[in-house]
């Protein structure tokens, strides 16, 4: 990636995390790098690859979050501390966590191997057992979302909802491995 390819997908970064989504636009992005809009496609063909770009971003950070707090599991639980690391990459940074995980990945554009990586902590967790591994990732995309959106009601204990929606994930890993459920 060129110098201005990386000053071009900063800029994108900043109106993202500053205003969303609905923020990027060739315009705005050409505006704040301080460049003709037209200049901007001899680096990115299109937004849907300024959009893949930030995919790449959030993917990567995932895959960061999750392999850290995977490096730090202790006497918690190893899918409380994965969920709760995914809860924290998800509300530090809202709007590239919607970008990344709401739409449609851009798998070409990812570096070979980064989605791989990124559910790898997840997939070590649980055994290897897929299946288990695509719940939990629903329910804590779910719950993410749901409180994103402001959905639960105010006096909600969202750590309790986490803990015993990971504590049932945990039970169903035990169960399985003892070979109590198929």
């Amino acid at each position: 990636m060129t110098d201005r390819a990386r000053q071009i997908m900063a800029v994108a970064r900043e109106l993202l995390d500053a205003e969303g989504p609905d923020a990027l636009s060739m315009r705005r992005i050409a505006e704040r790098v301080g460049i003709r809009a037209p200049s901007l496609y001899k680096h990115f063909p299109d937004k849907a690859a300024v959009e893949a770009g930030l995919q790449v971003q959030g993917m990567t950070r995932l895959a960061e979050d999750l392999e850290a707090a995977e490096a730090g599991i202790g006497a918690e639980p190893p899918l409380l501390v994965l969920a709760g690391a995914y809860r924290r990459h998800a509300l530090a940074s809202p709007h590239l966590y919607r970008i990344t995980h709401t739409r449609p990945l851009a798998r070409t554009a990812l570096p070979e191997g980064l989605e791989d990586r990124a559910a790898m902590p997840l997939a070590r967790a649980v055994h290897g057992d897929i299946d288990v591994a695509r719940s939990l990732w629903a329910f804590a995309h779910g719950m993410v979302l749901l409180e994103l959106d402001g959905r639960f009601p105010p006096d909600a204990d969202l750590d309790a909802a986490w803990r015993t929606g990971c504590e049932a994930f945990t039970q169903t890993v035990r169960n399985k491995s003892r070979g109590d459920i198929a």
